[in-house]
């Protein structure tokens, strides 16, 4: 285990989280529930099986021996992880990348994070008894911290701009409506968590079938990701169904104007690619953490806001923000920063403790 290799690897997840919503900005003439899930089955469906089966050993046998509460409990967490992720997209169009993301992933670091170590009783054993377990809730502490930062300057941004320069930068800007979904979001996406916690016992046979260490965690997507599809094909379905659009698939509108249907899907394929990616490395980071994995999550969420925020400035979503609205935000994203060293060096404590 190599806890600094695995905070490369949750950065690298966080980047891929944290871009996931670029190539659908050039989707062009398709409703959102269209593009939506378009990609959603690319990264809920057939990435988490593609990747698995080329890097797992036996994955059909992993999963048929697992038990059954390690099989479905992870599919249960995942159609509520859905939830979250529905209401995530939705926060992307109310808010933008960048304060949409600070207050989701806030609230989902929180429950994320703390949670799992409480349920199974082990919460003042790792974190609280030990120098490396405080270490890493300092490290935690931090990033609550910068995520309340960078979400301030949301705020501050808020109150400084008119509707019209909202709606210029993030075409459908509701600070109302968007915060309601950002909260519901940020609970709900911290099922993500619960989910491979409670699919641990099929990583154990995972490893036993002989595939390496990175890897184990690959076939726990799977069914995460299978929960997810249903939550969200599920609305989506609705969606179509209301809004009659499932002949954009075939290139057809209401105004006649042909949607660009190659350039649509290619690009709604690489956000659900980009989408799977994220949890990929997830799972390649947690098996590099040892005992304190459960921190892993404060570390991706981390990443997803420091990429988030930088995505941000790229769209000029700040560009009408003040330097001093400016500062504030990167006085957030240094804590983010911070965190993620601290973190990843108490993680290296409780390794070299136990060996």
């Amino acid at each position: 285990m190599n806890p600094l290799l695995g905070v490369l690897y949750h950065w690298l997840g966080g980047l891929a989280s944290a871009s996931f919503y670029v190539p659908y900005r050039g989707v062009k003439r398709w409703s959102w529930e269209i593009y939506w899930l378009t990609g959603g089955v690319v990264s809920w469906l057939v990435a988490p099986w593609f990747f698995a089966s080329l890097q797992t050993h036996d994955l059909l046998g992993v999963l048929g021996r697992a038990p059954s509460t390690a099989f479905w409990w992870p599919m249960v967490f995942g159609v509520l992880w859905g939830f979250g992720g529905l209401g995530y997209g939705l926060v992307m169009r109310y808010l933008g990348l960048s304060l949409g993301m600070a207050v989701v992933l806030g609230l989902c670091t929180v429950f994320g994070t703390l949670i799992p170590p409480a349920f199974t009783g082990e919460f003042h054993e790792k974190l609280i008894a030990t120098t490396s377990g405080n270490i890493v809730l300092a490290g935690i502490g931090l990033t609550l911290a910068g995520i309340v930062v960078v979400a301030i300057a949301g705020a501050m941004k808020d109150a400084l701009l008119t509707p019209e320069q909202k709606l210029a930068v993030v075409a459908e800007f509701d600070f109302r409506k968007g915060i309601v979904v950002a909260i519901g979001a940020g609970i709900m996406s911290a099922c993500f968590a619960f989910g491979l916690a409670a699919g641990e016992p099929i990583k154990a046979l995972s490893a036993t079938a002989g595939t390496g260490p990175l890897w184990t965690g690959l076939p726990v997507l799977c069914l995460i990701m299978a929960g997810g599809l249903v939550t969200n094909g599920a609305w989506c379905a609705w969606l179509i169904v209301r809004n009659r659009s499932a002949k954009q698939w075939l290139g057809r509108t209401t105004d006649d104007a042909r949607p660009p249907l190659l350039r649509n899907y290619a690009l709604s394929a690489l956000a659900g690619v980009t989408w799977y990616f994220q949890f990929f490395f997830y799972t390649m980071g947690e098996s590099q953490m040892g005992r304190l994995g459960f921190s892993s999550w404060t570390l991706h969420m981390a990443s997803i806001i420091i990429f988030g925020t930088l995505w941000g400035f790229a769209f000029r979503e700040w560009k009408d923000a003040g330097a001093r609205i400016k500062a504030v935000v990167w006085a957030g994203v240094a804590l983010l920063l911070i965190a993620t060293v601290v973190i990843g060096y108490g993680n290296s404590i409780a390794v070299e403790t136990v060996a």
